[in-house]
Order: structure tokens, then C-alpha cells, then sequence
């Protein structure tokens, strides 16, 4: 039944987000043209379009949002020095390579320059702005503690009754956090990291998502993003470890003494190898599926530039349709990293805090609740 749920749920949400994906193709041609104009002149002194431009403008950070071409939220520039103290104006201040009150931003990164202007590489500040990915992660943060507070709340009024609204829509993905990921991985202490668990699969979800709309930014292929939540499992997992997890790295058994000083190494390697396989697979996926798009929706304005208007006209119908066709695989590929990641997550915290009696007898969580 609990399957039967999911499933139905995954194809409602890909139905509606589908519904979007044309309206995606349509902004990021837009977006390109712009940005193809904005890069105006070194283009046509290349005498070509930069696709590899366009593309980094799409998926890299910024000091702006750029919903559409036109409509960008200009967000605040936040620095602190010890000479001037805290700063803080809009990056509208900085648009278009201009200099503001001596700093300057190129290349997305802001410097302090001299009356010349010409970077200052010895000034030192620090930079605190809230850029488009720190804005869409407060984004998601608002989004999910909103939802799931209507979620709490709506168990405690349904206590006893069948769910409603939202929490009908959530309870059959949290019911497959809870018995399909964190039970089976973790056993029976699984009560204790199911929060975390949850959090982890709902905040990577949301965003990878939230980088399908319109506009969107990219937070969750941004390899600082996915080192920080690779970090805190590492920190989870590494403080959760109970003494047969250590000694099985320090001194494992059924092993030659004379192989230990080979053996150790690649354990303790082995520990520091998990967290950045996460980071990496996360960053890796999300990153090139949006690169895929871009890089077809790139064809049209290079058909253009090629074989002029009719060209483009005429690849444009194939290229949104396989457009349309990977943006639903990144739909499914926005679920399953969720899932990928959290499951390993489980996995690594289950090594890290089961008993050696279930390591050696293959005491599962049934098992153990049987015992």
C-alpha cells in the first residue's frame, strides 16, 4: 500500500513539474540570447557564440538573481575590514563591472581596488553577501520549516484520524525515510538519526527541485553545499562510532599481523573516502544534467550563428524535445539522489553503531527487536 502511495505521489509531482519545464526552455533561450549580448562584443570578436560561458553564467553563483532577462533581484553585499569597518550596499552597485566606493566585483568574486583600478591584492575584508545560493538556501529553509510545522500540526489535530492536506502528501515519503532507509541501515537505534535522516533527504529533495524552476539556482551542485552536509554525516558518523567500529579500523581482526601496517591505512583512508564519495556524487549529478540542458539549448544560438534564422527554426523543435525529455529524467534524478545519499548516510552511521554480535551473527533489526 505504502508503495502503491509513492508511486502515485511521484507521478503527481512529475506531472506538475513538467508543466514548467517549457516555461524552464523558453527562459534559459532567453537567458542565453541575453547573456550572449552581455558578452556581446568579445563574441563576435571570437566570431563565434560561447556556449562554455553561457553555461557557467547559468550554473555558477552570483551576487544578483536573475529570475528571467530583465528581472533580476539585486541582493546585498555584506563586507567587514578592520581599516573600514562594515560595509553593506546592493550589487546593483557593482553591476556591469562597475566600481563602488574602491571594490569592484569580476568574475563574480569582489575585490578592493586602487585609485587606478587595478586589484588590490594585499587589502584583506571579509565577505559575508548574501549571493543567489545563500538566498535560495534560506529559501528552502523557510520552505521547510513552514511545511513541516502545518505537518506537526496536523497530526496533532488528526491524532487518531486519517491525514490531511499536506500531511497526507508527506507522511507516505517520511513512512519510506523511516522503514526502507533508516530501520534496515541503522537497526534498532535507528529513533535517534531518523530526524537527521529526514532533514537530509527533504532539504537535498527541495533543492534539487527548487534548481528545475524557472530561474532557479543551482545550490545543490555546488560542491561547497555538498561538502558541508558530507561533512556533518562524516562528524555523525565519526562521534557516533562505538569501540568495535574503531577497533575494526585500528586493528582489524582475522588479519596478519604482518599485513595490519597496510591494512590500517586503507581503513583510515577508507573513513575520510566516504563523506567525499557524497560530496562528489551529489555535486557531480546535479551539475551535469544542468550542463546537458544548456549545452542543447546552446545549439540553437549556435544554428543561428551557423546557418542564420532558418537553421535555428529548424533544430529548435528537436532540441526542445529532448529539452523536455531530460529535464523529467532530472526529475527522477532529483528524487533519487535524495534517496542515494541518505541511504548511504544510514549505511555509514550503521557500520558506525552496531554491536559486534550483530556483526558477527547478522542480528538484524527484526532480529533484535525479536531478542
Amino acid at each position: 500500500m505504502m508503495r502503491s502511495s509513492i508511486k502515485k505521489l511521484l507521478v503527481a509531482t512529475a506531472l506538475i513539474l513538467s508543466s514548467l519545464v517549457g516555461a524552464q526552455a523558453q527562459e534559459h533561450s532567453q537567458e542565453g540570447e541575453a547573456h550572449a549580448q552581455h558578452e556581446g562584443k568579445a563574441a563576435e570578436h571570437k566570431g563565434k557564440f560561447n556556449v562554455g560561458e553561457m553555461i557557467m553564467h547559468h550554473i555558477k553563483d552570483d551576487h544578483g538573481w536573475e529570475f528571467a532577462h530583465g528581472v533580476t533581484l539585486h541582493l546585498p553585499v555584506i563586507l567587514y575590514s578592520k581599516d573600514r569597518g562594515l560595509e553593506v550596499f546592493s550589487s546593483s552597485r557593482l553591476a556591469h563591472g562597475e566600481v563602488y566606493e574602491g571594490y569592484k566585483n569580476e568574475h563574480g568574486k569582489i575585490h578592493r581596488v586602487d585609485a587606478e583600478g587595478k586589484v588590490d591584492h594585499e587589502a584583506k575584508f571579509y565577505n559575508f553577501s548574501i549571493t543567489k545560493n545563500v538566498a535560495s538556501l534560506l529559501l528552502s529553509a523557510v520552505i521547510m520549516i513552514l511545511v513541516f510545522s502545518a505537518v506537526s500540526s496536523g497530526y496533532k489535530k488528526n491524532k487518531g484520524k486519517a491525514p490531511k492536506g499536506i500531511q497526507s502528501f508527506l507522511e507516505p515519503i517520511i513512512l519510506f525515510v523511516r522503514d526502507e532507509i533508516a530501520k534496515p541501515s541503522i537497526g534498532p537505534k535507528y529513533t535517534k538519526f531518523l530526524p537527521y535522516l529526514l532533514t537530509l533527504f527533504f532539504f537535498i529533495l527541495i533543492n534539487n527541485l527548487l534548481g528545475l524552476l524557472p530561474g532557479a539556482a543551482n545550490l545543490t551542485g555546488n560542491i561547497a553545499v555538498t561538502l558541508v552536509l558530507s561533512v556533518i554525516t562524516f562528524l555523525i558518523v565519526t562521534f557516533s562510532g562505538n569501540k568495535h567500529y574503531w577497533l575494526h579500523i585500528l586493528k582489524p581482526t582475522g588479519v596478519p599481523v604482518l599485513l595490519l601496517p597496510i591494512m590500517i591505512p586503507v581503513e583510515i583512508v577508507g573513513v575520510f573516502m566516504k563523506p567525499l564519495s557524497l560530496m562528489i556524487r551529489l555535486f557531480a549529478n546535479i551539475t551535469a544534467g544542468h550542463i546537458i540542458i544548456l549545452s542543447l539549448l546552446g545549439l540553437i544560438f549556435m544554428a543561428n550563428h551557423m546557418g542564420g534564422m532558418g537553421t535555428s527554426i529548424a533544430i529548435s523543435p528537436v532540441v526542445l524535445f529532448f529539452t523536455l525529455f531530460l529535464n523529467l529524467i532530472e526529475l527522477l534524478v532529483a528524487f533519487l539522489q535524495a534517496f542515494i545519499f541518505t541511504l548511504l548516510t544510514a549505511m555509514y552511521i550503521g557500520s558506525a553503531v552496531e554491536e559486534h554480535h550483530e556483526a558477527d551473527h547478522g542480528i538484524g533489526y527484526e532480529g533484535a527487536e525479536a531478542h
